[in-house]
């Protein structure tokens, strides 16, 4: 439909590269991106995926070694992309991080990565689901709706700080906050909440140890008579 009336497509699969397969092909669209830090690789890298024909349109909007071809007095002409985007000296240490966390994950198999987390996102609904206090938001995990490895919740009459503060004594970790999503949260007329998330490396033991420590968390507060 962007297409169509001449717009360019960019999407952001930060959330999506690291969960399940992605095919840039059948996406269709002009630019992906992704950050490392969600898919096992160091902080402050990432990636730009372009359709080339796009890259080739563009222009850079950094000046630095390797970007260039020739250089005149009167003019320069660009290296074809995607040098012409990588002006000066990149991150290489970064960069060789996320190569190495991309050959990780290729090796495992995304959609054997993909079954994994759907398994264990569905047991993290399932054991919180049963906890009393607990609003657990988005839809429940299903064939036809797939639902990301994660849980945002929150707890009766507790702010998701409290809860996930408690949580870290114990050696849990959760965010809170707006999960960089304040409209949704003014939507769903709350000020923050907790969320679990979970990746490759969880087990459904480390489910239940942090069932567990929520548990002891919410009655720490109710012996409070908060």
């Amino acid at each position: 439909m962007a297409h169509k009336v001449g717009a360019r497509v960019l999407l952001d699969c930060c959330q999506s590269v690291p969960n399940r397969p992605v095919d840039v092909q059948d996406l269709g669209a002009d630019w992906i991106v992704a950050s490392g830090h969600k898919m096992c690789g160091p902080t402050g890298c990432g990636f730009l995926w372009g359709r080339y024909d796009v890259l080739e349109e563009m222009t850079p909007f950094m000046g630095g070694g390797e970007m260039i071809e020739d250089v005149f007095i009167s003019h320069s002409t660009y290296a074809p992309p995607p040098a012409r985007f990588e002006a000066g000296t990149p991150a290489i240490a970064e960069a060789i991080g996320l190569g190495a966390a991309c050959d990780y994950l290729s090796g495992l198999g995304m959609h054997r990565v993909h079954a994994y987390e759907q398994d264990l996102g569905a047991y993290l609904y399932d054991r919180l689901k049963s906890v009393d206090k607990v609003r657990i938001y988005g839809p429940p995990p299903s064939v036809p709706r797939s639902r990301a490895s994660l849980c945002a919740f929150n707890v009766e009459g507790l702010h998701a700080s409290d809860v996930a503060a408690l949580l870290d004594q114990q050696g849990v970790a959760v965010r809170s906050g707006h999960h960089c999503t304040q409209p949704l949260h003014q939507y769903l007329d709350v000020p923050a909440s907790a969320r679990a998330s979970l990746y490759i490396y969880n087990t459904r033991h480390e489910v239940d140890m942090f069932i567990d420590a929520l548990g002891d968390s919410i009655k720490f507060f109710t012996d409070l008579n908060f």
